[in-house]
């Protein structure tokens, strides 16, 4: 039999990126990387013009399709390989990103007469206007005792599902009457190439409040929320739910033509993107947490109970791997701050000194960074820049950075923003270790890890524990390719599972980072210092973030 080989798309926030991947042992033959051509709408809709208001972030479903039009086409064409050799595509997505569709399965925004009004676009993961909903949603659930609270760790966000429709019910009451369905824009595409629409288990339960065994809540808690929400389930998100690594049908031949790929081909059903980072690291067994790091973190783990950890995203069957319980926690921005801090905070003479040296800023910092022992800078700083994702799920907080001085430099201070992301993986960390869940390892993903060693040798040592590098830069998409190839099957020159797929394809680095002793233990004094400021502004000894926010606000209204 000719070799095989499957495709991922992994669609990011600023673009998708499509690899080509051989079988038999995980290599990449191929990628292609289409940037959105609308990028993030967060300030004007593009049809009309309309400002959109604070905390809004939308995207161009045809985007999405224009990575197919672009990306498929390109790495056979960089491969040389025969269409009638890819046997299996799957894709992955940031979620929660979700979308209006008609009877037809049309977006509303392409419609005339939905396509100015905002609430007919994509909300992107990032959008975080629903906040409203999702304080009055959690609070309603803690008074009813509803019993899948605890399962996401006591809050559910704003950028899920549920707070997104119920904002459309309020502020754009036309556009949920129009909407057949509410879909992940990850299933929205998945019935774009296939012609059937299935939702996946992962975005239905981990942004959907959907259980295995339970299903979603019950219509009284809908209906306590909103009567117009009552029926929402059997209605607007209607659709069966398939566990990753299912086939959710084949390659349509008008979905051919676009691709260059053969109809008939097996498409797995749609992934979110940290989680399908997880087996193609090879982890598909309890005990490892996996970091997909970029933008912002998420931190996945298997375990083989259901048991309750403060502020974690979710827990849910079949969430990761199929057969074990997938946990996730994440902090909502990382890579945000660095670059925050160099397009924003740096004095001209840094930009000016890295152009003379021929590196970039972030180059720059780093190396004079590493220069400095852990506590020499006499800084601390709380990584909340976007609020706080885990364990505290609280959109409102902001960051600090103490301990400043005349003399502070640049790269301390970058060193302490380095560090500050580092104490808030540990504390998620303890949070499972603690309550159930061991973390025995550690695995890093993502565009961070390969770049920047100073940070992972900081992770390494504030979390006492080895940290293991993916070989890939694209590890979401040889994860999204692995379930393809399960969707296709051994038979076709595929796998049954992940589990056996990820035994010939997963791939880490040799090289890892492990703790080294001396700095242990300055910062196991650094992160008490850090749990302590992170308690008293995080858990309500001191609300200041709060009040100033609302200063704000009220000014700029």
């Amino acid at each position: 039999m000719s070799q095989k080989y499957a495709i991922g798309v992994d669609y990011g926030t600023q673009s998708g990126r499509a690899v080509l991947v051989d079988l038999s042992n995980g290599h990449e033959i191929a990628d292609h990387v289409t940037p959105y051509p609308h990028g993030v709408i967060d300030e004007i809709l593009p049809t009309s013009g309309q400002a959109l208001e604070n905390d809004w972030a939308l995207q161009h479903p045809d985007d999405y399709l224009e990575v197919l039009r672009r990306s498929i086409p390109a790495v056979l064409k960089q491969s040389g390989i025969d269409p009638s050799d890819v046997i299996g595509l799957g894709i992955d997505f940031t979620a929660c990103t979700m979308l209006p569709v008609d009877e037809q399965g049309v977006p509303l925004c392409f419609k005339p007469e939905w396509k100015d009004n905002p609430h007919g676009w994509v909300k992107l993961w990032k959008h975080h206007a629903a906040q409203d909903e999702a304080d009055r949603l959690n609070a309603i659930a803690a008074e009813r005792g509803e019993k899948f609270l605890p399962r996401y760790g006591g809050k559910i966000s704003s950028e899920w599902m549920i707070a997104k429709v119920w904002q459309i019910v309020n502020e754009a009451p036309e556009v949920y009457e129009a909407t057949d369905l509410f879909t992940e824009a990850t299933d929205w595409v998945i019935s774009q190439l296939t012609g059937n629409f299935v939702r996946n288990s992962c975005t239905a339960g981990y942004k959907s409040i959907w259980h295995k065994q339970d299903g979603y809540p019950s219509k009284e808690f809908f209906k306590a929320l909103d009567p117009r929400l009552e029926n929402l389930t059997e209605t607007k998100l209607r659709g069966e739910i398939m566990p990753l690594g299912t086939k959710s049908g084949e390659l349509t031949e008008a979905m051919a033509k676009l691709t260059g790929l053969n109809a008939g081909t097996a498409i797995a059903v749609g992934n979110v993107d940290a989680h399908a980072a997880v087996p193609a690291v090879g982890v598909v067994t309890p005990g490892k947490l996996v970091m997909a790091m970029g933008t912002s973190i998420c931190h996945m783990l298997l375990g083989e109970k259901e048991v309750e950890v403060e502020g974690m995203c979710g827990v849910v069957e079949d969430g990761i791997i199929p057969g074990y319980l997938g946990y996730e926690a994440g902090q909502s921005a990382v890579g945000d701050i660095f670059e925050w801090f160099v397009e924003e905070a740096v004095p001209a003479y840094v930009k000016e000194a890295a152009d003379k040296d021929g590196v970039g800023v972030h180059q720059w910092l780093t190396e004079r960074a590493e220069a400095y022992k852990p506590g020499e800078t006499g800084l601390l700083a709380l990584d909340w820049w976007n609020g706080n994702r885990s364990v505290l799920v609280d959109t409102n907080l902001t960051g600090v950075i103490v301990g400043y001085s005349l003399l502070t430099k640049p790269e301390e201070v970058y060193r302490t923003l380095l560090e500050a992301t580092a104490f808030g993986t540990r504390k998620i960390i303890d949070a499972f270790h603690n309550n159930g869940v061991p973390v025995d390892e550690v695995y890093a993903c993502g565009g961070l890890p390969q770049r920047n060693r100073l940070l992972m040798q900081i992770y390494a040592d504030v979390t006492n524990r080895e940290i293991k590098i993916a070989d890939s830069k694209q590890t979401p998409a040889i994860g999204a390719a692995m379930f393809g190839a399960v969707a296709a099957g051994s038979a076709k020159g595929g796998y049954d599972s992940v589990v056996d797929a990820a035994k010939a394809m997963a791939r880490v680095r040799e090289e890892t980072f492990k703790p080294i002793p001396a700095n242990v233990a300055v910062y196991e004094k650094l992160y008490q210092e850090y749990s302590t400021l992170h308690d008293y502004f995080g858990r309500g000894a001191n609300d200041v973030m709060k009040r100033l926010k609302s200063l704000k606000d009220d000014a700029s209204h």
